[in-house]
């Protein structure tokens, strides 16, 4: 039996976050829940997230923010950073969260 895995995607571009959400929804046993700022992902996440995706627009200055905020929160949590290519994007998550 499988448990659903919990995403959480991070953005500055509202219509690829869309079109990103939309995708990674469509997939059996994945939700995906997006935001565009680092204020309102930061009060979203709890230990049930299982991978966050950072979006290509995400600032390195708030990369390295969250990535410190996320792990200290859940040590386990897996941290992916996307950079257009969407065809890879299920692929890359796919070997991360097995």
């Amino acid at each position: 039996m499988s448990t659903r895995k919990e995403i959480l995607v991070i953005g500055r571009h509202p219509t690829i976050l869309q079109k990103v959400l939309v995708l990674l929804n469509a997939q059996d046993g994945w939700r995906a829940q997006g935001f565009l700022s680092d204020e309102e992902s930061i009060k979203f996440f709890s230990h049930e997230i299982d991978l966050v995706l950072l979006g290509g627009g995400v600032e390195e200055t708030s990369v390295t923010h969250l990535q410190s905020i996320f792990k200290e929160i859940n040590p386990d949590v897996k941290i992916v950073r996307h950079f257009g290519a969407i065809d890879l994007l299920l692929s890359n998550i796919k070997k991360t969260l097995n």
